[in-house]
């Protein structure tokens, strides 16, 4: 399969599972609390890959090493807890649907950080955006209420992961995929995760309940798919794309995100339809013509 196919079919497929994990959280906190639903995503996913990452210890990149533990943390640490505490308080579909502004902050993060080159018309998509995230968020849900500091965590995570993801391209493509990912869920988060599912006593006070079964069936399928497999397929779409392309990801994922919503009875208001309307138009908008 040529690059120009396999980016395309990674896009697709990552939509998929990425714009599903939004549901999942919401199915997993119906049995644990936010923060071990985050620590557990990590935990599974770390254990399992652990045998690739000691298999292939020696591609360990020493030398950078600070850019490793940063994308790991802003990648797949911190939105793992932000996610689950913010689907508190808004459905998995308006969670969906913050999450395709990545694009927006990876344009962002790239021309403060990394020096990547803004054009104008990313900088329009980005206030047109901007102004659908604003109606999203005065929009009300079922209740009529603002919904301003979950969505502000919602903001936060996805910026966390166009921090990531940029990183990665920029300082990590000497390493293969499979192997990045591993080491960044084995050998880099496998103790975080360990000790912050300890501090929320979850070792000491779970069963083997039917309730508990259910929810670790919920957080394994996140883990697995949401997580370990989804990471492997990013970091292999990075090295065949450029990171505003692998943000694109998130065009796709609020419709996957909203249909499994709609499927578990959640609705959204007429102007948070709105601002989802004007959100995705704002993309497209950046992404017409984009330099390769």
């Amino acid at each position: 399969m040529n690059a120009d196919k396999e980016k395309w079919v990674l896009l697709i497929v990552l939509s998929i599972i990425w714009g599903s994990s939004f549901i999942l959280i919401k199915k997993s906190l119906e049995h644990f609390n936010p923060f071990q639903v985050g620590s557990l995503r990590v935990l599974i996913a770390g254990i399992i890959l652990l045998p690739v990452a000691i298999s292939n210890y020696k591609l360990f990149p020493r030398k950078h090493l600070k850019w490793l533990i940063l994308a790991a943390f802003t990648g797949n640490f911190i939105p793992m807890f932000l996610f689950p505490i913010a689907e508190t308080e808004v459905s998995s579909s308006i969670a969906g649907i913050i999450n395709s502004m990545m694009p927006i902050f990876v344009i962002i993060v790239g021309a403060l950080v990394w020096k990547f080159e803004t054009t104008k018309k990313q900088i329009i998509g980005t206030l047109i955006s901007f102004t659908g995230v604003c109606i999203l968020a005065f929009g009300g849900g079922d209740s009529g209420e603002l919904k301003m500091i979950p969505i502000l965590l919602l903001l936060l995570a996805t910026l966390c992961y166009a921090l990531s993801t940029t990183t990665v391209k920029s300082k990590l493509m000497e390493v293969s995929s499979t192997v990045l990912s591993a080491f960044v869920f084995s050998f880099v988060l496998l103790l975080p995760s360990i000790l912050a599912l300890t501090g929320t006593g979850f070792f000491s006070e779970f069963s083997f309940s039917k309730d508990n079964l259910m929810g670790l069936m919920f957080v394994s399928l996140l883990s697995v798919f949401g997580t370990g497999l989804a990471m492997m397929m990013n970091y292999r779409l990075l090295k065949v794309s450029s990171p505003l392309f692998a943000s694109t990801v998130t065009l796709v994922m609020p419709i996957v995100a909203i249909i499994w919503g709609i499927i578990d009875g959640e609705k959204l208001t007429y102007l948070q339809f709105a601002g989802a309307g004007i959100i995705i138009a704002g993309l497209i908008f950046l992404r017409t013509n984009p330099k390769k």
